[in-house]
């Protein structure tokens, strides 16, 4: 303390001590007072920290609460989506076991009310003024509602009750969709005070009081006591919900500390300790954080290879869209460096230019804050050399420690490979069928050469008896006419005959027409003849009056119905089974939800009187190369279901009465 003497001169060896002592306890008084004063600030802060978590808590419980009844509305649409009466019943139910819901209607495209029901809680909240206030609110949901294809929120409303006080409500829209289309609507209307009191934890309302308040610190619902304390800690909470924005508040009960917190006493004897071991405090500390650092440059080392190992691109962007990240996969995928990619916005380098229009409307649509789907969407980007390639791209916000979105991470997969394969596999599938049409054909040789036989043989008759008529003298007209039209009627015959069997083998594209139903009969029924004569089989058609015409490959279809035919004949070829008649109909089919085609489908149906399939083969019918047959390929049936499969159709089986077998399938009406 050498200036001590330098400012206050020479002084004896007592005023020293006691100039150090007071220096001394003026110092720890000082030590003292700054560690209260700290104690009291970390008191604080230790409230304010339970408070916000409280606060995030309760935004999540909201949230939950929310997205469960959002569930709960689903499950009830789907199960009386055509039954209003039915919907009252389980909606009253509903409203019983969620005070925060007053109203439920279900209304339909042109938002006209179908059925409503009110919460037996209290009196009907529409009762005196009606809905007709409210309703521009509900518009507004509901087409936001059908934009984003879920749930969407109205802005809360201040509605008057018959007891002279009021509530402040807020409507929820949700579409119902019905085989892929929209049906209508259910609309809840929610009171923002029952929200607080049924979705928020028991346990932050009883030590202190929620609220739902505006942007600008209006307060629109409470639940909770009133504030206590010389000073209320507060903590607010956005609670975002899709179409309304609302602050969650939370005040504590709680003042602030006194002068002399309760951590006094520790903090003394923490002193008198710390006098002594602050430096092994400091040493230990030291060594933790250098230990920690290490831990930290080892997890960066290991995320870092871990980005550059994967063969997935990853992108990150912030909110105005500029690229703030890369990882190695996707510069190798586009054909950019890092460095050159870094910070572009849009249009972007990798952009086709003859897509990036859309591509900029789509990034619009993403920078406002729709989310794009989670199973994500493809798009074609374009390499450096300008050569195009397709990608899969899966998107989700970046969520910052605070809850904050900061931008959009992107994942991009290169499907070119998977494009290749299944180009292969669908010619693989194509080479499949034609095989099983030559096969086909191969086995209807024989029956082909002796139906051939009759029309040549008739043709060589006629052509020697003409040339008989002309050795003998100038013939009658009329006999050679004769003669010549039952020799061009025969040639017709076989002409047919050879011309269905090429029409169904010859391979080429597939292309799919509008075709009568009749149509696809008359050209198989040749086929079909063929062997019913052979069997002794009799063929029935029945076609309902005025069927429209379907959709479909014409070659394709008319082996499924040739397979099908040849296959109830060949059941039909047993010991014992007198009447063999194939019956094949075409009707329209009832409506059913296993499809979504909205112009209406036709059933066709070919029926034999076979001994039946056992429920051993049943299981096994579709299964390729599976057959009960000595000489079959097992592919037949498995090719049948894969081509009305991929006219949106459906293929199944039952069994025919008294006996037999009956396959059905549809396809679409043009």
């Amino acid at each position: 303390m050498g200036w001590v003497a330098s400012i206050t001169g020479p002084v004896n060896p007592s005023t020293r001590r006691w100039l150090l002592w007071g220096a001394l306890v003026v110092l720890i008084a000082g030590l003292l007072t700054i560690l209260v004063w700290l104690a009291g600030r970390y008191e604080t802060s230790q409230w304010q920290d339970r408070l916000d978590r409280d606060a995030v808590d309760a935004v999540s419980d909201v949230r939950t609460g929310l997205t469960r009844n959002v569930q709960a509305l689903q499950a009830l649409q789907a199960i009386n989506l055509l039954k209003p009466d039915v919907w009252v019943s389980d909606a009253a139910g509903l409203l019983c076991a969620h005070r925060e819901v007053l109203h439920l209607e279900w209304r339909d495209k042109s938002l006209a009310v179908l059925a409503a029901v009110d919460s037996p809680f209290r009196t009907p909240v529409f009762d005196r003024f009606g809905r007709s206030g409210s309703l521009p609110d509900v518009q507004l949901a509901c087409a936001n509602a059908r934009r984003i294809s879920g749930a969407s929120y109205s802005t809360s409303y201040f509605l008057p009750q018959s007891d002279g006080l009021g509530l402040e409500v807020m409507d929820m829209c949700l579409p119902v969709s019905a085989a892929g289309n929209l049906a209508g609507y259910v609309i809840a209307t929610y009171s923002l005070q029952e929200i607080l009191a049924e979705l928020v934890g028991r346990q932050l309302s009883r030590s202190q009081d929620v609220s739902f308040t505006e942007a600008d610190g209006a307060r629109l619902a409470f639940h909770g006591v009133a504030r206590r304390g010389s000073r209320v800690f507060t903590s607010r909470q956005l609670l975002d919900l899709p179409g309304f924005t609302l602050v969650l508040r939370i005040d504590s009960w709680r003042g602030a500390p006194d002068f002399f917190p309760n951590l006094l006493t520790a903090i003394v004897t923490a002193m008198t300790l710390a006098l002594v071991g602050v430096l092994v405090l400091l040493a230990r500390d030291t060594r933790r954080r250098l230990r920690a650092e290490d831990g930290l440059a080892d997890a960066l080392a290991f995320r870092k290879a871990m980005e550059d190992s994967l063969v997935t691109g990853l992108r990150a962007r912030d909110l105005q869209g500029r690229i703030t990240y890369v990882n190695p996969a996707f510069a190798q995928m586009v054909g950019f460096t890092a460095q050159e990619l870094q910070g572009t916005g849009t249009p972007a380098p990798y952009w086709p230019p003859e897509l990036a229009d859309e591509y900029q409307q789509r990034q619009a649509i993403r920078l406002a804050g729709n989310a794009p789907p989670r199973d994500g969407f493809e798009s074609v980007f374009m390499h450096k050399d300008g050569s195009r390639f397709p990608v899969l791209i899966i998107e989700a916000p970046l969520i910052n420690a605070v809850g904050k979105q900061t931008g959009w991470m992107s994942a991009f997969l290169d499907i070119r490979e998977q494009r290749r394969v299944e180009e292969l596999s669908r010619a693989s599938q194509d080479r499949l069928q034609a095989t099983a049409r030559l096969a086909t054909v191969g086995e209807m040789a024989s029956l082909l050469s002796h139906e051939l036989n009759q029309p040549l043989a008739a043709i060589s008759s006629y052509a020697t008896g003409s040339m008989n008529l002309l050795q003998d003298g100038p013939p009658a007209k009329a006999d050679l006419e004769l003669a010549m039209r039952r020799i061009a009627e025969q040639a017709e015959r076989a002409g047919k005959v050879i011309k269905s069997v090429h029409d169904f083998v010859r391979r080429r594209d597939q292309a799919r027409e509008a075709l009568s139903p009749q149509a696809l009969l008359d050209a198989i029924m040749p086929l079909v003849n063929l062997q019913a004569r052979k069997l002794f089989v009799r063929v029935v058609t029945w076609l309902e009056d005025d069927l429209p015409q379907v959709t479909c490959d014409r070659t394709m279809v008319e082996q499924v119905l040739l397979n099908l035919a040849r296959n109830a004949m060949q059941a039909m070829d047993q010991p014992g089974i007198r009447d063999k008649t194939l019956v094949i109909q075409v009707k329209r089919a009832a409506s059913s939800e296993r499809t979504s085609h909205t112009s209406g489908w036709l059933e066709f149906s070919v029926a034999d009187v076979g001994p039946g399939i056992s429920a051993e083969v049943a299981n096994k019918l579709f299964t390729p190369f599976f057959t009960t047959k000595l000489e079959g390929m097992g592919l037949g049936l498995s090719l049948c279901r894969t081509v009305v499969e991929q006219h949106g159709g459906f293929l199944g089986f039952e069994a025919n009465y008294p006996q037999g077998t009956v396959f059905r399938f549809t396809l679409p009406v043009a």
